[in-house]
């Protein structure tokens, strides 16, 4: 008779949910992933992706042995090797490197493979001891984050449960069919059942905007100019909460006296959204008793990405739907403090010396370095930086160098790690202990490890404890096993914490999520306990418009995601990559028309960073100077170059954050011999 049980875990990947899973595991192996229904989010509904998760898991392509390289990097020909022998490769590496050019001259690479607290972030404890290069992790939404601080501190934004009291959604710049399933199930429930007016401000009719009952096309990197506008309105016909600004708003006085340069008839030229139906916008959110503004984070992807989510910040508290349940803004931060001790994790307390700091955005340039900044070792983990970082060309020709050691921790045989000197196979979330704090949702989990992980993978947590072995670190911490850390993070909770009933602690202990408290929208958290019109510590202190870079290619490139993978994670998905197709441009008819370019073409895209090949998708939806490129590809699928050979590898004006949708191209169309 098999051995069957339903165990619950959480989704690992880069998402705001953090779905509770429930698993059913059959004589050792899973069979089946379903969405757990108490868990306090998710209960009702998991993406396509997860409910066949353990199609990942068995996958025929995944590593299970380390792997030594026995050809031209980039070609693919490795040879198993034991760990053993890997660890001693690898450390006796490190060891030379540190004492000739210094442990800076080691650097990891870690971004969102894995969102778990341990996993992810325990590496840093062990390169933090070493003394190595630390890498600022600023790739995808810092600008969005740094610019609602800029403005709140750390006062909460609205966990989206509270929308359900919202009675209008402006949902700008995010696709929520592909980032924020849980919240476009619910918006949808009461749009429907209430009436509630769903407004899409986008670059682009994403897939959101048929759930939508308008939709506002805008060009890229003009978001701030809508807001400004859209407060112009507020303020010239009366509609803005004057009370409430003076009161409550550092600077407001003197931004209020800008605002008369910002009409519709100047946002429509920039935008080119026409004055009249700014002026409609500014009166539909007027009316509306609580509206809340679901925030994106594309349009934080520019060099004004912070400042362009500062006014839109500013927007929502420009009438009183801050002090009404559900009204305000929803998409950055909801917590009201931390959850976990993420020192007892990190460790900053090992590192001895100031750190050199290499910005993740960057990588590509820091591996052209040389002299006493030469980076001759790079280490990766729960990252893929080939196909997610910025500039293709220079992250290949820095890979390429003979003398840079590259090592790979990794499921699959991914684009970066065709690259590596060693390749050490990874687990998946049900093979590892871990806890989990969703970034967009005021939930806290914990998943335990379900099953054995497949020949010799091994977590983040135990291959850094071998690897500090290996280095001779005899700190106690790399002594304990995931279990003792993961005890230790819970008999330390932080004060959030550590007001959770005993019922709630418990079901942390055995594995599972609760919900934690909401933020006070009110309890405004910054130093004068007033949100800030103007901030001293930003480059442009009081919040204004600040234009979009221009240049000399005539398209405007915006990356958009897409429903069938997350970042370049599922890209082992057969089934998913079919249903993805080919890696498409879209493109509005009037540009495509000038170029002789008809739906299902192949196009060259290129800039004078690079170029790559796509299939031009025609839309009506669009603005007519910008093409989207829609999803992460690995190289290998796309056959040669994709979106990040386009990107540059500037950062946006606060934040350190990418620029990825700064970017402007050419789009040829591609003759066959």
């Amino acid at each position: 008779m098999s051995e069957l049980s339903v165990k619950k875990s959480i989704c690992p990947y880069d998402c705001p949910s953090s779905c509770g899973l429930l698993i059913t595991i059959e004589d050792g192996r899973i069979t089946k992933v379903t969405n757990d229904p108490e868990h306090p989010v998710s209960c009702d509904l998991i993406c396509e992706k997860m409910r066949h998760y353990e199609k990942s898991i068995y996958s025929e392509k995944r590593i299970l042995t380390p792997l030594k390289r026995n050809g031209k990097k980039g070609e693919g020909c490795f040879t198993p090797i034991c760990w053993d022998e890997a660890i001693r490769i690898i450390t006796d590496h490190w060891k030379s490197l540190c004492e000739t050019y210094g442990a800076q001259s080691i650097l990891p690479c870690v971004y969102s493979g894995v969102m778990s607290d341990i996993q992810r972030n325990c590496g840093d404890a062990f390169f933090n001891r070493m003394g190595a290069s630390a890498l600022v992790k600023t790739l995808c939404s810092s600008a969005k984050g740094a610019g609602y601080k800029a403005v709140m501190g750390s006062t909460g934004c609205l966990d989206p449960r509270e929308l359900k009291y919202s009675d209008l959604y402006l949902v700008w710049g995010s696709d929520l069919t592909a980032t924020r399933l849980q919240t476009l199930a619910m918006l949808k429930g009461k749009q429907q059942q209430d009436k509630k007016k769903m407004i899409l401000i986008d670059t682009y009719e994403s897939p959101t905007a048929r759930f939508c009952d308008e939709t506002l096309i805008l060009r890229p990197g003009s978001d701030g100019a809508l807001a400004l506008s859209v407060m112009h309105v507020l303020q010239v016909e009366n509609l803005a909460d004057e009370e409430w600004l003076l009161a409550n708003g550092e600077g407001y006085e003197a931004f209020a006296k800008t605002l008369s340069a910002f009409s519709p008839e100047w946002a429509e030229t920039i935008t080119n959204i026409p004055a009249d139906r700014i002026r409609e916008l500014a009166r539909t959110y007027a009316s509306a008793n609580s509206p809340a503004i679901i925030l994106g984070s594309g349009n934080s992807r520019h060099k004004n990405g912070g400042m362009n989510v500062r006014l839109i910040t500013l927007l929502s508290q420009f009438t009183d739907a801050w002090k009404k349940p559900g009204g305000g803004l929803c998409g950055c931060t909801p917590v009201s403090g931390p959850y976990v001790d993420m020192s007892r994790i990190n460790r900053p307390d090992f590192r001895n010396t100031p750190a050199r700091k290499i910005n993740i955005n960057q990588i590509a340039n820091a591996l052209s370095l040389s002299g006493k900044d030469v980076v001759k070792s790079l280490y990766v983990y729960g990252c893929n930086p080939l196909n997610s970082v910025s500039n293709q060309n220079g992250m290949i020709h820095g890979l390429l160098r003979d003398d840079l050691f590259t090592v790979v921790h990794e499921r699959f045989m991914t684009d970066t790690a065709l690259y590596a000197d060693i390749i050490l196979p990874a687990t998946f979330s049900v093979e590892q202990n871990d806890i989990y704090r969703s970034y967009g949702y005021c939930t806290l989990g914990v998943a335990k490890k379900l099953i054995q992980a497949p020949g010799e993978c091994k977590s983040n947590w135990d291959t850094f404890c071998l690897l500090a072995k290996g280095m001779g670190f005899s700190d106690s911490y790399f002594s304990m096993s995931e279990e003792e850390i993961l005890a230790d993070i819970l008999a330390h909770p932080t004060a959030v914490t550590a007001a959770l009933s005993e019922q709630e602690k418990n079901i942390l202990k055995e594995g599972g999520s609760v919900s934690m408290p909401y933020a006070d929208h009110c309890s405004i958290q910054t130093a004068s306990r007033k949100f800030m019109f103007y901030n001293e510590d930003c480059p442009v202190p009081l919040a204004t418009y600040v234009p979009s870079e221009k240049s000399d290619y005539p398209l405007h490139l915006i990356a958009a995601p897409d429903i069938r993978s997350v970042n370049s994670i599922f890209h082992d998905r057969t089934d998913l990559m079919k249903k993805r197709g080919s890696m498409t441009l879209l493109i509005h008819p009037d540009a495509a028309a000038s170029r002789n370019i008809s739906d299902g073409d192949s196009v060259i895209v290129k800039n004078d960073i690079g170029e790559a090949v796509f299939t031009a998708g025609i839309i009506n939806g669009i603005d007519p100077d910008t093409v989207v490129g829609c999803g992460v590809w690995s190289m290998q699928d796309a056959g040669g170059f994709t979106f990040e050979a386009l990107t540059h590898e500037d950062l946006s004006d606060i934040g350190e954050a990418t620029t990825l949708n700064e970017n402007r191209v050419e789009v040829i169309k591609q003759t066959h011999p």
